[in-house]
Formats: structure tokens, sequence, C-alpha cells
């Protein structure tokens, strides 16, 4: 069976054998703000695939770097600003290429080329 990458499909006893950690390491993540699964309508935590990497990512830093969880907060929220910020960066440049292909500009965009040379204009009396 093959599940989408966000979909909470990981029981937290699953996702303690998968990471050969204790279930109450998933909890303190979650306490931290660290992770946060999914929750049942019986509120049972579930995990995705995505919840699993992000807790990969945690013990890497955690057991092979001696990053403590407030670094890891941060370097978390790091990683999501440059996750962003490189989205952002994507879509400009799709949407330079598509202008340079229609050879315009939208109205809401102003296109800035910069020159490597001056002009100089020089005044008579």
């Amino acid at each position: 069976m093959h599940h989408q990458y966000d979909e909470p499909v990981y029981l937290i006893s699953v996702v303690s054998k998968i990471l050969d950690i204790h279930p109450q390491t998933l909890r303190q993540y979650e306490r931290e703000n660290l992770i946060t699964p999914a929750r049942s309508s019986g509120r049972i935590r579930m995990y995705s695939q995505r919840d699993i990497d992000k807790i990969k990512l945690i013990l890497r830093l955690t057991r092979e770097l001696g990053v403590n969880l407030a670094g890891v907060d941060i370097i978390l929220r790091l990683k999501d600003n440059v996750d962003e910020m490189e989205d952002n960066i994507a879509e400009l440049r799709h949407e330079l290429a598509k202008a340079k292909n229609n050879h315009s500009v939208s109205p809401n965009r102003a296109l800035v080329t910069k020159r490597s040379t001056y002009d100089m204009i020089i005044f008579e009396n």
C-alpha cells in the first residue's frame, strides 16, 4: 500500500520501533513543538512520512552533532525559512523566464536591469 508523504498513517508505537527511540522521546519532541503529529478522532497521534523524516533530522542533530533541543528548534526554523525563500526564488525565476519568453512584464512587476557602464553627459555653456 502506497501513502502520500504528508498522510498521517503511523502510530507512535510504530514510529518508535522504526526509529529505535522511546515513545516518550516523541512526546517530548511534541511538547517542545519540534513536531506536530496529526490526531485521530480518538486523539491518537498519527505520524506521516514527513514527520518521520523530520524526527530523523532531529535525531541526527542531537545524537551525531550534539545539538540541544533549543538549538534544534532554531535550526528547524531557519531551515523552514530557507526552504520558503528557495520556493520564492524558484517562483520568481519561473515568472522571469515566462516574461522573457513573452517579451513583456506583468503590470504589477517591474523589470530592472543593471548596467555595467555609466553614461556621461557633459553640458557646455
